[in-house]
């Protein structure tokens, strides 16, 4: 797998995300009070289908030997990713969900997420999704040809009050294209664990902070792949994928227009 994606590849990348972010706000749309999360998965599975596309997610196996059933991860309210997207959960007032998506399109692949309020939700719990969601950008931000991951990072960490907020660190961004997931990994906080990398046009890059209100200590469920906290506080995930080019960044999955 490259690192850096041709002028060739990123077109198609850009022409799939385009079609990612319209699913996911098909989805994000439809995220009420009453709509079961299969419906949600439904019409995210509908829109990257007739758009040309199909769902990366759905059979991903990730390492393990079980696929992953859905086209979309739904994590909600303490869960914090890759929540089945296929039950027969109802949406209530007041919850937050998280909407994760991936898609191959013209073999390649982007990925995205974003958080979403159902219904009316309360002060505390929009700030945890505005935190999430501004970490993103500070992070898209600081992705500057020259610049290195560790940049990246930082910018995400600076953006958290972590005095009020646990930035999850067992779970961290990654390069994308050819695959769902690629190198390099992209921590949302300083660490030399994963080493660093200069920043160069062509790569293409999933940033993805995941945030909580509480302690950023995880443990995966019973189902074997919903990972959620241990505290039972409340997470937030929001993601786009990136290009890194000469002028800045460039967001190949623009955000759905929701408002916090």
């Amino acid at each position: 797998m490259a690192l850096i994606k041709t002028t060739e590849e990123i077109e198609k990348m850009r022409k799939g995300g385009a079609l990612l972010s319209r699913a996911l706000q098909a989805a994000a749309d439809a995220a009420r009070p009453g709509t079961t999360m299969k419906k949600l998965d439904e019409i995210a599975t509908r829109v990257i289908e007739e758009g040309g596309g199909k769902p990366s997610f759905r059979g991903y196996k990730g390492g393990g030997t079980k696929p992953f059933p859905s086209t979309l991860c739904i994590s909600r309210n303490h869960e914090i990713v890759h929540g089945v997207g296929d039950r027969v959960e109802v949406l209530k007032e007041g919850d937050i969900v998280g909407l994760d998506i991936g898609l191959w399109f013209d073999g390649l692949c982007t990925d995205m997420a974003v958080t979403v309020p159902v219904g009316s939700v309360s002060k505390e719990r929009l700030a945890l999704l505005r935190t999430t969601r501004q970490a993103l950008y500070s992070g898209v931000e600081a992705a500057l040809v020259g610049k290195k991951i560790s940049d990246i990072s930082a910018a995400i960490e600076d953006s958290v009050d972590q005095k009020k907020f646990g930035i999850v660190k067992a779970l961290v961004g990654h390069g994308v294209g050819h695959a769902v997931h690629e190198s390099p990994h992209i921590p949302n906080f300083r660490s030399t664990k994963f080493g660093d990398m200069e920043l160069k046009p062509g790569m293409c890059l999933a940033l993805e902070p995941m945030i909580t209100n509480g302690s950023d200590d995880i443990e995966t469920s019973d189902d074997g792949w919903t990972i959620q906290t241990v505290d039972g506080s409340y997470a937030a995930h929001f993601e786009v994928t990136i290009v890194i080019t000469e002028d800045g960044p460039e967001i190949l999955t623009p955000q759905p227009n929701i408002t916090l």
